[in-house]
Parts: C-alpha cells; structure tokens; sequence
C-alpha cells in the first residue's frame, strides 16, 4: 500500500507547538478485526485482520484507568465489539462510572452472534457513536459497501427501539459524518440538520448529535489519495484552511490513545502512523503510565494535524469550532 508517513512526518513542519494537559479520556483500539472495510478507514480494518489486545494489555488498562481517574472509556477498532473482552471491559468501567463509547459501525448489531448486543448497550448506558458516513442510501454503500446502508438503518432503528436518541432518554447516539473524497466537511450545526431532517421522514430515526469528522491523509484515504495524485492537493486544502482558534480544543491535549498492542500515542492517527509519544524514555507502554507523569508533555506533531485544525476544526468529538 502506499504510505503518506514519509510526506507527512518530515523534517521542517511547520505545525504550531501542542501541549498535554489533564489526561480524561482513554481511547483504546481493541484490533483491526471488523465486518467492514470501508474505503475511508484510516486504520485499515477488515474481516481478515487479525491485530487483537490481549488480556494482559486489557489489565494494564483496567490499572490505568483506576491511577488517572479518568472520565471517559471510548472504544475504537475495526469493529471494537468483535473483541472477547469487550463486554467485560464495558462492565468494569461503568461499576466505576465512568462514561463507555463504543464507535460502532452500525451493522454490526445484526451480525450472527450479536443479536443482543443493543440491549447490551443499553443496559449499561453505554453512549454510541455510530458511523453513517451520508444519509443516502448510494453514497453510504459507495464508501462502505454495497448493503450497508440498509443494515445501518435497522441498526439505528434497533437503537431508537431501547431508547437511544430519543426525547428525554438518557442514552446517547451521535452519528459520524466523514467527507466522500478529498474536501473539507460542510458546517456540522446545518449537515446534522439535514441529517434529522432526512432520516426522521424517511425511516423515522431519532439521533442526538452528528459529529464531522474530516479524513485524514493517512493509511486506506492516504493511500488512495496518493494513487489519484490528490494529496498535495489536499494538503494544501488543509493548510490553506488553518484555524488557530482550534489549536487549544484539540482532541491530543487531554485524550490518550492506545493501541492494540498496549503502546501509547497522542491521537488515534500518530497512532496509525506510529509515531509515539514524545518522552525520554522512548516508547511507552500502558504498564509504564503507572509511574509517568504526561501533564505538560509535548505532543508529537506532523503536517497531518493541519487535518484536526481546518476549517471549523475535526475531532473524534466532532467540529471544534
């Protein structure tokens, strides 16, 4: 596959200094193992991939979560429900009330095996933040695959079913929104508009919040982006489209990413591209965060954060602007 690392991760970046503050979010990639392989995937997942974190390294978490007294569990993979523990993880968290987000991909609910996974869900308050990449049935399968805007949409309505999404019920659902190609997505107040508007009339589905998230020119996109000739293109979009203001809400100054194997980032993309965290002691595990203070640490920056900061800004919590 062709690699951006070398195009982004360069000598000479010119991408503004960043600074950790407070860690209160984990984010945990439980493997790159999924039903789907969708086409703007940045970590590359599929059915083939065999990339899972151990049980020791899901200890190591369970230790870390208890010393940072963090707030937030969020839960990435491939398809993170795929994982064994991952239902075990999902329950020790939340005896500790700490809020768990599952990134899920929608038709994994009604995949053979997992018929009860919404109730699951459910039942322990887990938010869901789920990938729909388009409210369109063609654009949807275009990027993910022929059927899977169907399946998404029995996936949802499974969700609204227990509650999720509606009036007056504490259980979240946030949509994802990633851009067909290589532009900047449209203002999020307006595209969740849309999105309500579209998917209430036409299949009677109720969501909280659509987050947009910009693609980033790494892994599956950078790849494909590098085959048509559009990534100096694109990173010129990027660059051109520099928000400032977005520097001090960046998702890197209190978020912690972890990999499968139990290795420490400051993002879910230096993650992909592995670039770890910036520390004299080099590369850190989960099992060393035990005795590592990060507060003030200085993140590893490339030009591929100018993908977080155009425009009204990206995040695994959506625009930031």
């Amino acid at each position: 596959m062709l690699d951006t690392k070398p195009l982004l991760y360069r000598s000479g970046s010119d991408f503004p200094a960043v600074q950790r503050g407070r860690t209160r979010i984990l984010q945990l990639n439980l493997g790159y193992l999924c039903n789907l392989s969708c086409t703007h995937c940045h970590v590359n997942a599929g059915p083939k991939r065999t990339e899972m974190m151990s049980d020791d390294v899901i200890e190591n978490v369970k230790q870390l979560m208890d010393h940072l007294d963090v707030e937030t569990l969020d839960l990435t993979g491939g398809a993170p429900e795929m994982h064994s523990q991952f239902r075990d993880l999902v329950r020790y968290a939340r005896a500790k009330n700490i809020e768990v987000i599952d990134r899920c991909n929608l038709t994994i609910l009604n995949e053979p095996g997992y018929e009860d996974l919404a109730e699951f869900l459910a039942s322990n308050g887990v938010r869901v933040v789920a990938s729909l990449p388009c409210y369109s049935e063609q654009n949807v399968d275009a990027q993910r695959g022929k059927g899977v805007f169907e399946s998404s949409i029995e996936g949802l309505q499974q969700l609204n079913q227990l509650g999720y999404g509606c009036e007056d019920s504490p259980l979240q659902l946030d949509l994802v929104y990633n851009p067909g190609g290589a532009f900047l997505p449209p203002p999020q107040a307006a595209l969740q508009a849309d999105y309500k508007k579209a998917l209430f009339e036409e299949h009677g589905i109720h969501f909280n919040s659509l987050l947009t998230l910009t693609n980033m020119p790494i892994s599956r996109f950078g790849a494909i982006l590098l085959s048509k000739g559009e990534f100096d293109p694109y990173m010129d979009l990027l660059r051109n489209n520099f928000n400032h203001d977005n520097l001090m809400s960046l998702m890197c100054r209190d978020t912690l990413s972890i990999d499968w194997q139990g290795y420490v980032y400051d993002c879910d993309f230096n993650q992909m591209l592995e670039l770890p965290l910036k520390h004299n002691q080099g590369k850190l595990h989960v099992s060393d965060l035990l005795s590592v203070d990060l507060n003030n640490n200085e993140v590893l920056v490339a030009d591929h954060c100018y993908g977080c900061t155009a425009g009204q800004g990206s995040s695994c919590g959506g625009a930031l602007a």
